[in-house]
């Protein structure tokens, strides 16, 4: 199949074009927010494609990340997602502005099918009339890196000062008088500048192998997130063998087991959590080992891959489904 998607997020649109599929991913000059291209990745079975040269691609699915790619899209190829060319569209995140009230910007739309990356996004999402479907993060096992030797806390956050609340950037603070936190990622220097020197240090914004490693050294991981879509950054620290501190909102009381970590609401049992593990390393160790087993189970790339391949067929039946019919079109 030709499957056509923007490298909107680097980590997803990774797993994804790692399946038995060439993907197309628009290009411009100026490598602007509508083309990216591979922006340097070594993605082997993905093309690089210009505007012009989309009309004349034969497009078996779109993946669709954006509301305004169903006109972008109509734009650089002449032919309309849902109708004209079988599309699914991708939801990153859990609705914004509240949980009960929030409508999907494809609601309306029954020949698009929405898939969510969390039960808990497709829940709290108020999805109208698109049909849906859940396909969970999968993620390539880096294989059993956890030696937890440093007694301290890793956190894995994207601009934690702009995402205060949202990723729980001021709960690092009261975590830190349990246990001295590093924090790693991109925009975490203003740490420095904005919290109280209380044991939190940024570890800098490193490559995946490199970061994957740092963190594995440390104790365990902390997941603070309070409104944000799945990270693959926890999911990544269960897979090297890292025990879980995580604040029980969106999709982590499913993502971590219960013998995997601690998850909770009560901030006195997190820190509880916290301290335990970091004065036991082997009662760390046989959590992180049972939290990586889990994650292989559930964040596989194999099922990732093989739960696309069905999810693209039933965009295609959702397509023509929705199709009108010649009477549709002439009635009477």
């Amino acid at each position: 199949m030709k499957i056509l998607m923007w490298h909107l997020h680097g980590g997803y649109t990774d797993a994804l074009v790692r399946g038995e599929h060439e993907y197309l991913l628009p290009v411009d000059e100026a490598r602007s927010e509508w083309g990216r291209g591979k922006a340097g990745r070594d993605w082997p079975r993905a093309r690089e494609v210009t505007a012009d040269e989309l009309m004349d691609e034969e497009i078996d699915v779109v993946v669709l990340q954006r509301p305004d790619e169903v006109d972008v899209v109509h734009r650089f190829t002449g032919r309309r997602p849902g109708q004209e060319v079988a599309a699914a569209y991708v939801e990153h995140d859990p609705p914004r502005e509240g949980p009960t009230t929030s409508e999907h910007p494809i609601a309306d739309r029954d020949d698009i099918l929405l898939v969510h990356l969390t039960h808990f996004n497709r829940l709290f999402w108020d999805n109208g009339r698109a049909p849906t479907a859940v396909i969970e993060h999968g993620v390539p096992d880096p294989g059993e890196l956890y030696t937890g030797e440093l007694p301290r806390a890793a956190s894995v956050l994207t601009e934690p000062m702009r995402r205060w609340r949202l990723a729980g950037t001021d709960l690092l603070p009261e975590f830190a008088k349990t246990a001295p936190i590093d924090v790693y990622g991109p925009g975490g220097e203003a740490l420095r500048r904005t919290l109280p020197p209380t044991g939190i240090h940024h570890g800098g914004e490193l490559a995946a192998a490199e970061l994957r490693a740092e963190i594995a050294r440390r104790r365990l991981y902390l997941h603070t997130a309070r409104w944000t879509s799945l990270g693959v950054s926890l999911i990544e620290a269960m897979l090297v063998g890292m025990p879980v501190v995580a604040i029980a909102a969106t999709d982590a009381a499913r993502a971590v087991p219960p013998d995997g970590g601690v998850v909770s609401t009560d901030f006195d049992v997190l820190a509880d959590g916290i301290r335990e593990l970091i004065e036991d390393p082997m009662l760390a160790r046989e959590k992180g080992a049972r939290a990586r087993a889990h994650a292989l189970e559930h964040y596989s790339l194999d099922r990732f891959l093989r739960e696309w391949d069905e999810a693209f067929a039933l965009a295609e039946e959702v397509r023509q489904r929705s199709a009108p019919t010649f009477l549709d079109e002439f009635p009477g």
